[in-house]
């Protein structure tokens, strides 16, 4: 059921509460995801973990159930509460975050974490929704970048807060802590948010236009002719339907012939995986009918899922590279990188969303094109800030101290860890342009769909993978090596995007 109160006027006050509400949620929505990746040289030596098994548990275990139940979340939100799915998701991956901490084997902590996975594919795709209804189209991308804080306030508070309960605890109580602060807070959401009326904001948008329209007559949105049908969304559905019993098949096979359970079992959770996804562009074969046309859509989702796999990747990682390359204590890694991810996070998120809301005035192809050539410039940065010692090197003879090193690694790590967010605001407030109000949780949820899926679960993966193939050459210094080879995927988002920029203003609902 829907909040029908909430169709009264907002006021500006209550409207920047609920959006600092989001905020602190969406703090708690990273900081029970990345706070696994300050816990990794505890969690890899307790269950005697590669980096490739450390990628799966960070990746595809929480990817998996995270980007596909957004779909049928996001397609109730847009039709029921939004407030009371969003509440019930913060309670669900909250309490499964305090699980993780009960973990007596890796399966056990491989099933938690998609708990995780379940709770959080609720707390995204219906918040857009939210801030869209809350702010007008001229301060949507600055709200949905401020929304957006919540990424690096999560990632830090979670390296922060994890490494030091690791450090004087263990990571147990690291787990166990965070995740009864959410359980503790959910009830704030439930009673203190409502659900605004959908497209509120664009009709006062269209009225202000046009003065001499009634706010009432005023169209919600102007959307390209609509399929005729859900017939594109349905076949969508239907394809990954047959891929995914193929794949059981091909498990069931292998088992019967070989005996084999693993790699049975991987095409098993493949084929479920591809069941799931099916299930979901089912139920939003309406909403998919609309966005599957559009080019836009493509370019924008998979040019930030190209980003997101460095991005998801580099975060996950880095912790346990500055401990390996930088010679770093699990202590002093958690205030580290902790402020790099606060400062730089935070100053990118919004540099991006205001640039694009002012850029926006003169096209739309403003919205892809920032966040494009923050990506062209975040590679090298990385690079450079990974190889402080040579960088310094060319200053002072020998590569100057330790601590010279360090600092000008940080400066250096604060340039790309800003870069890195600066698409959030452009390119979610893009999204939310591409269908009418009425289908914005969902389309956001098959955007996120895309990009969660490449970017947390390969992206976590593949630096761990990679690493583990280069041990053999380069030892510890193959996590640096990986993360190198990483890089490539900031060159592809960036030319995705620049392609987006050139089709959005066709694609575009105004």
């Amino acid at each position: 059921m829907t909040d029908t109160a909430a169709a009264a006027p907002v006021r500006p006050g209550y409207r920047y509460y609920v959006l600092a509400v989001l905020v602190l949620i969406y703090a708690l929505n990273f900081l029970d995801r990345q706070i696994i990746g300050i816990l990794a040289a505890p969690l890899k030596a307790h269950f005697e973990l590669t980096d490739a098994q450390f990628g799966l548990l960070g990746g595809i275990a929480f990817a998996s159930v995270y980007s596909t139940l957004a779909i049928p979340l996001a397609w109730l939100a847009d039709r029921f509460s939004r407030v009371w799915i969003m509440t019930g998701a913060l309670a669900v991956w909250s309490g499964f975050t305090a699980l993780c901490g009960m973990a007596t084997s890796y399966t056990q902590l491989f099933l938690f974490r998609m708990g995780v996975g379940v709770g959080e594919a609720g707390g995204v795709a219906p918040a857009y929704s939210l801030i869209a209804d809350y702010f007008p189209p001229s301060q949507r991308a600055r709200a949905l970048a401020v929304f957006a804080f919540g990424i690096p306030i999560g990632t830090a508070a979670g390296t922060l807060v994890g490494g030091l309960l690791a450090v004087a605890y263990d990571w147990r109580v690291a787990f166990v802590v965070v995740g009864l602060l959410g359980l503790l807070l959910a009830p704030l959401m439930r009673l203190t948010v409502r659900d605004p009326k959908r497209g509120g904001t664009d009709v006062a948008a269209a009225a202000a236009a046009v003065p001499d329209v009634a706010p009432e007559a005023a169209p919600v949105a102007t959307a390209p002719a609509a399929p005729a049908s859900k017939r594109v969304g349905a076949v969508a559905s239907m394809v990954m339907l047959l891929i995914g019993a193929a794949a059981r098949a091909v498990g069931a096979g292998l088992y019967l012939t070989t005996g084999e359970q693993s790699p049975a079992l991987t095409w098993a959770f493949g084929g479920l995986l591809a069941t799931v996804i099916g299930i979901s562009l089912w139920i939003a074969r309406s909403t998919g009918s609309v966005v599957i046309r559009k080019k836009s859509f493509w370019l924008l989702a998979l040019g930030a899922a190209s980003s997101s796999i460095c991005g998801y990747g580099v975060a996950g990682w880095l912790p346990l590279f500055f401990m390996r390359s930088f010679g770093l204590t699990l202590g002093q890694t958690a205030w580290y990188y902790a402020g790099i991810a606060l400062v730089g996070g935070t100053l990118g998120i919004w540099m991006g969303g205001f640039i694009a809301d002012k850029l926006s005035k003169r096209g739309k192809g403003a919205y892809p094109l920032t966040p494009a050539i923050a990506f062209l410039i975040s590679a090298p940065c990385f690079i450079l800030a990974m190889n402080s010692p040579w960088l310094i090197g060319l200053i002072f003879p020998g590569g100057g101290t330790n601590a010279q090193q360090l600092i000008v690694a940080f400066l250096i790590f604060l340039i790309p860890t800003g870069l890195n967010l600066a698409w959030l605001g452009p390119i979610t407030a893009a999204v939310q342009h591409l269908v009418p109000a009425a289908m914005r949780s969902t389309a956001s949820a098959l955007f996120l769909l895309i990009n969660n899926l490449l970017g947390i679960a390969v992206g976590f993966y593949y630096f761990g993978w990679m690493s583990d193939l280069l041990a053999p050459r380069f030892g510890d210094e193959s996590l640096r090596w990986s993360i190198y080879t990483g890089m490539g995927f900031y060159v592809l988002a960036a030319v995705l995007l620049i392609g987006a920029s050139r089709t959005l203003k066709k694609d575009w609902v105004s």
